[in-house]
């Protein structure tokens, strides 16, 4: 069986750790400490560190935990000269399949180029990186407005009951950003509630469901790339 641990990392950061209770991938490793305390906490052997895209907050940990675990790093193929440490070079749609681990990578592009995001579709877990946020979704650094429009398009057509594991811990800013602009949502409404709770007990927001965020991601709820770009432009200066 299949298991996902949420890892904290710098300020607000999240990398995740899947295993079988003996052997790990990590998605993200910002940096390797904590990583490593968990895998040293439950006797794992860390075989593959897999990197949506390659900002250092997302890749920091790659270089120490490849030594230590003498583990390999997976990206996508565009992203090969910008990837520390990247071993193996996957393709748009390409399914990796080993052992227990099994998943397919979609290219995801408008936060960087290269950015893409690991559907383990067996579990229906989704891990999104800085594509989609839980109520938000990433800036735009190196894509256009319509590279995450259509991305954010692709995500949708997932099954509804998919968890989506991101990159970060934004989902209370992103909910009053939300709020402002959907203010008779009453799905958001009694989402905001469940999110302040957890951010008071210091629990993660992550993962979130398709479903839900289908219902109260205002990103997500755009119908046109006109309405995405105002909404993206109207975020930035949030």
């Amino acid at each position: 069986m299949i298991k996902v641990e949420t890892v904290k990392c710098l300020k607000d950061n999240f990398s995740y750790v899947i295993h079988n209770n003996t052997e790990a991938l990590v998605i993200d490793p910002s940096e390797s400490r904590p990583i490593n305390r968990l895998l040293e906490k439950l006797k794992l052997k860390l075989k593959y560190i897999l990197n949506t895209h390659h900002h250092f907050d997302h890749v920091d940990g790659n270089s120490d935990l490849k030594e230590k675990y003498k583990c390999k790093i997976i990206g996508f193929i565009d992203d090969k000269k910008r990837i520390p440490g990247i071993d193996i070079c996957l393709e748009n749609h390409e399914v990796f399949n080993e052992g227990d681990f099994k998943f397919k990578i979609y290219h995801t592009p408008g936060h960087t180029s290269g950015h893409i995001c690991y559907h383990f579709f067996d579990q229906k877990n989704l891990f999104t990186g800085d594509t989609l946020f839980s109520l938000s979704c990433g800036r735009l650094f190196e894509g256009t407005y319509e590279d995450m429009f259509k991305s954010l398009s692709l995500i949708k057509t997932f099954d509804e009951e998919t968890l989506i594991y991101c990159g970060h811990e934004y989902t209370l800013a992103n909910a009053k950003f939300c709020i402002k602009h959907d203010p008779n949502n009453e799905h958001l409404k009694k989402k905001i509630v469940s999110i302040t709770e957890n951010i008071k007990a210091g629990i993660p927001t992550i993962p979130t469901i398709l479903k839900e965020e289908l219902k109260c991601n205002i990103f997500l709820k755009a119908e046109n790339i006109e309405t995405f770009t105002k909404l993206r432009d109207l975020k930035d200066n949030f």
